[in-house]
């Protein structure tokens, strides 16, 4: 029994010591093919008759050996060498592959990379081309027009041909980004910015900006060990290689193959919703405390027998819709509201990722978040929600059902309610207790309803009377109105302003609308008393 045992330690033994000599001989052979900087290792994939090869480069490599898709040869006569764009004309709007670049998005995409530890991009989709592609009459084409051989050469290391070594040779092809071109466009960036100190802003059309991003302000400002800036070109991103045309191919053919990929890749990518981006988001403070504040307080909370009160995708509420308002209302209410206490949580650009706040931070402004949430639930419009449903709240008098067309139920007006009150509370040091006591006299005596008639406040501000809708252009001015009738206005000059924003706002085709509906001088529109 113990000999029987003793063999069986031994098989195990033995197929444990030849799995680890397979694997360390495994290694040096993968090793010698890393080693190479004319082939990357790749495993081959087959999707709808496509063939593709995966593998991964350094960010050093996609920089400086992709090109902008705008740049293949079939192009040219329509390339923009300033913009790096294709030039939109009759004979090129058949041929165009790529939306515009941006070029206002590369210093984003290069502080992104630079300040974030846990920064990501997905992986580029890339096209292989090679010189005789654009050469009609080379000898890699037959007497029919068609491709003797593809763009790519790979050389398979197992018997299935699934794994193997791509040609990437710089004298032999030159690659393109077929998907990944702003990506391409900020590590190139990131590259520059390294090498020179700096980086110059570009506008949107490449024309320069009169800013630069310093690489010494950033490494201060963001608190970034320069030794881990110095490592990011060596940092790896996963490739996708197609080639430009394939064995049996016309020209033709080729370049309606590589145009269809490039359009059902962004048609199969649906972005997310602004609401499921707030769903998800965790380095915007704003978007964290509006979701915490979404499924705890109680007047958004889940609760048996009670209709959900959150619209977590959409950015609008149907007007029959049973919600109170949208996630994405509750993020822009955060941001407004939270924003003038802590500006430094919004992102030092636009389209740059913001540094997720400190706990303690997180912690206060989910406290102030909520506080303001205990004291907009005693408004009476949103008491009466304990009996009857948002509907009758939200829809204005003319239509089917009829309705009071409170304001507090639109996603607009929440968002400049709060906004105002954020101002009133962090700006001009007025209490919560003082300001909503104003408010509460206000909405009972109908001060957020029937906006859709010349009596109220809000007409020609957050209602079109021609279009008959809410107006979302009239926010800032409705901000401003609340803050005046709060007694957050007392200079004279702002006070002059609003009486002649308002009455430009009731202000249609020449026509002047008093409160009392009749035609008036624009002068003679006064402001409301002061609560």
């Amino acid at each position: 029994m113990d000999s029987q045992f003793e063999q069986n330690c031994n098989i195990s033994q033995q197929y444990t010591e030849n799995e680890t000599q397979s694997q360390q001989m495994l290694s040096t052979l993968l090793k010698t093919f890393f080693d190479k900087q004319d082939q990357i290792l790749v495993q081959q994939t087959k999707m709808g008759g496509v063939e593709a090869y995966v593998g991964a480069v350094t960010l050093e490599w996609f920089a400086k050996r992709v090109n902008f898709a705008s740049t293949l040869p079939l192009l040219q006569k329509n390339y923009n060498s300033e913009t790096e764009n294709i030039e939109i004309d009759a004979d090129s709007i058949d041929e165009v592959q790529q939306r515009p670049l941006d070029w206002s998005r590369q210093a984003a995409l290069v502080q992104y990379l630079a300040s974030r530890k846990n920064h990501k991009f997905p992986p580029v989709l890339v096209v292989i081309n090679q010189s005789w592609v654009d050469n009609a009459k080379a000898d890699e084409w037959n007497s029919e027009g068609r491709a003797k051989k593809a763009t790519t050469d790979f050389i398979p290391l197992d018997e299935n041909g699934s794994f193997g070594l791509l040609n990437v040779a710089e004298e032999n092809v030159s690659i393109y980004a077929l998907d990944g071109q702003h990506r391409l466009m900020g590590v190139q960036g990131l590259l520059e910015l390294l090498q020179t100190g700096k980086l110059r802003r570009y506008k949107k059309d490449k024309t320069y900006s009169d800013s630069y991003i310093n690489l010494s302000e950033l490494i201060d400002d963001s608190q970034i060990d320069a030794d881990d800036l110095q490592n990011l070109p060596q940092e790896k991103i996963g490739i996708e290689f197609i080639c430009a045309v394939n064995t049996g191919e016309t020209y033709t053919e080729a370049k309606q193959r590589v145009r269809s990929i490039f359009v059902h890749v962004n048609l199969m990518a649906a972005p997310l919703t602004k609401g499921q981006l707030t769903q998800l988001n965790e380095d915007d403070g704003f978007a964290i405390v509006a979701r915490k504040i979404a499924v705890t307080h109680p007047l958004f909370a889940e609760k048996e027998k009670r209709k959900p009160r959150i619209n977590w995708n959409s950015a609008t509420v149907a007007k029959n819709s049973t919600v109170l308002t949208t996630l994405q209302a509750l993020q822009d209410m955060s941001t407004t509201y939270l924003g003038q206490k802590f500006p430094h949580w919004k992102p030092l650009e636009k389209g740059l990722i913001p540094q997720r706040p400190d706990d303690e931070e997180l912690q206060e402004g989910i406290a102030d978040f909520t506080e303001l949430f205990d004291y907009l639930a005693s408004l009476p419009s949103y008491k009466i929600l304990d009996h009857e449903d948002t509907p009758n709240l939200r829809r204005f008098s003319f239509e089917k059902g009829g309705g009071e067309a409170n304001i507090l139920f639109r996603p607009v007006s929440q968002v400049a309610l709060a906004q105002a009150l954020g101002i009133l509370v962090f700006k001009k040091g007025m209490s919560l207790e003082a300001i909503f006591k104003k408010l509460r006299k206000f909405d009972r005596q109908g001060g957020f309803s029937e906006m859709e008639f010349p009596h109220s406040l809000w007409y020609g501000v957050l209602y079109d009377p021609n279009k008959k809708r809410v107006q979302v252009s009239g926010k800032e001015l409705a901000v401003k109105l609340l803050v005046y009738i709060l007694g957050g206005m007392t200079e004279k000059m702002e006070v002059a302003q609003l009486r002649k924003a308002l009455a430009d706002a009731r202000t249609m085709e020449d026509n002047t609308i008093g409160f009392d509906g009749k035609l008036v001088d624009p002068q003679d529109v006064g402001l409301p008393p002061v609560l």
